[in-house]
């Protein structure tokens, strides 16, 4: 069972960057044909957020506590800023407060700067950080497929998810108090 999450789990990202990008073009298009999604994704912004962030927490630990690849330093700094995602998410829906994504914001961009790093040293970029994990080390790809999924790049789709997802929110909302 391990071993077919972890052959469908690229796909899964792979379509989920197809996805990213067309919301992506819905938001720049917000005027004409993207109006439908941006109202849609902006109504329900909140529970999409937890969502989002539940998707993150379990799947970095599908891959360090059931896979049982060992997480790098770097691995446990984009824990420490999107795991609490999950947390401020529920609150946010059970209050019905939008304004979670000034701190998902805040936090998703800490995670994007040490994904973006992270990405950085996979690739073969020489590493400013001592970084050494049980068995593992920030430069061990583990997760290689379709030439670019790597265990960071799916930590930075969430970032990009997560900020998107702000701004349509707020787009939402300064389209909805007129």
């Amino acid at each position: 069972m391990v071993g077919i999450i972890q052959t469908i789990l690229p796909y899964g990202v792979l379509i989920s960057h197809i996805l990213l990008v067309a919301l992506f073009l819905a938001v720049i298009f917000r005027r004409t044909w993207g109006a439908g999604v941006v109202l849609y994704m902006g109504r329900y912004s909140l529970v999409i957020g937890l969502i989002i962030a539940i998707s993150a927490v379990i799947g970095s630990l599908f891959y360090s506590e059931i896979v049982g690849f060992p997480p790098c330093v770097l691995c446990w700094w984009q824990r420490v800023f999107l795991y609490p995602q999950a947390a401020l998410f529920a609150l946010a829906v059970w209050k019905k407060d939008s304004g979670v994504f000034l701190y998902s914001g805040t936090l998703a961009v800490l995670a994007g700067i040490v994904a973006l790093y992270h990405s950085y040293v996979y690739w073969g970029g020489k590493s400013l950080l001592p970084c050494t994990a049980l068995g593992g080390a920030c430069d061990k790809i583990y997760v290689m497929e379709f030439g670019y999924i790597t265990i960071p790049t799916m930590s930075l789709t969430i970032v990009l998810y997560l900020l998107l997802l702000a701004w349509i929110n707020r787009i939402y909302y300064l389209n909805t108090s007129k």
